[in-house]
């Protein structure tokens, strides 16, 4: 079984579950931009978009390199591998148990098929 960091996954999905960090990782999933062209983007002060990026950062999705007064962000190569993973894993577990219950309701039609036919 693989094993997944809790503290990654936990940084990952925290950063994730606001809608300006996802919209960020969508716009340098595009291309690389600048903090001031993502706050432009998004309509928010540098300190703010700043704070989102650091999440970003701290989780491990987004990089970002400052070249004189321009700090880049940049989308992180691997960064979702892990989660997407763990997600998957969960997902296979629900659809053995879907299948199964599919599979549960599927007899009980055809038991109830004849009985209704007699009638």
């Amino acid at each position: 079984m693989v094993q997944y960091s809790a503290a990654r996954l936990d940084a990952s999905f925290a950063a994730l579950s606001d809608a300006t960090r996802r919209g960020v990782l969508e716009a340098l999933g595009h291309g690389e931009a600048s903090i001031t062209e993502l706050a432009n983007r998004f309509q928010m002060t540098l300190t703010g978009m700043k704070k989102h990026v650091a999440v970003l950062e701290a989780a491990g999705l987004v990089t970002s390199k400052k070249i004189g007064r321009v700090r880049t962000c940049r989308l992180v190569v691997s960064g979702l591998a892990d989660e997407a993973a763990w997600i998957e894993r969960y997902r296979q577990r629900w659809a053995l148990r879907f299948d199964a219950l599919d599979q549960i309701v599927e007899d009980l039609k055809q038991r109830e098929s004849p009985d209704v036919r007699k009638e």
